[in-house]
């Protein structure tokens, strides 16, 4: 039985994503029969990052100024340094990533992904985890952090890094199962 049949789930990335963060919950995802669509600021393709280099690329479905939120279920934030960097920048993935939480629809983002939860301003009152290096970010923006594997609130998944990637992917697809939380917004 698919667990995500009939639900599209955006993968917000751009140059710099780590490869696991992006690969492997796209991999679980559609393991579970959800639609997946590589969503970036980026035309035709994005470059990953693992082990400290570049890495393989990824082949764009479509550019975050054509697309909603409307146009799907849920959404995952991969980390690596340089990805969320570069995302906070565009002011169209900021509203992107937004919208999610405006139309209270699931939101999954691990490692360095919560940055662009800080610059959407959804971070507020929320618990949830990254990657240690962004934790006074996090708490700065009014977040409870904590160290745990994967946090859930209201439709909020996070993960600290790649080695939780196997506990975020499961409760990333129960989350995204589940579908629209009242309390998920901003």
């Amino acid at each position: 039985m698919s667990l995500l049949k009939d639900v599209r789930v955006a993968i917000l990335a751009t140059n710099g994503f780590e490869e696991s963060e992006l690969v492997e919950p796209k991999r679980a995802l559609e393991h579970e029969g959800a639609e997946v669509f590589i969503i970036s600021p980026e035309n035709d393709h994005i470059k990953g990052w693992k082990n400290g280099n570049w890495s393989d690329e990824i082949k764009v479905d479509a550019r975050v100024d054509q697309v909603s939120s409307k146009d799907f279920d849920s959404l995952m934030i991969p980390g690596g340094v340089i990805n969320p960097d570069l995302l906070r920048r565009d002011m169209t993935s900021v509203d992107f990533v937004k919208s999610f939480f405006d139309d209270h629809k699931p939101v999954a983002a691990i490692c360095h992904g919560p940055q662009m939860l800080i610059q959407a301003g959804v971070t507020n009152g929320r618990t949830l985890t990254s990657f240690e290096s962004i934790r006074k970010d996090l708490e700065n923006s009014g977040a409870h952090w904590v160290d745990e594997e994967v946090v859930v609130d209201n439709g909020l998944v996070t993960s600290r890094s790649p080695k939780d990637l196997p506990a975020f992917n499961k409760k990333m697809v129960e989350e995204f199962r589940e579908g629209k939380h009242a309390k998920q917004t901003t």
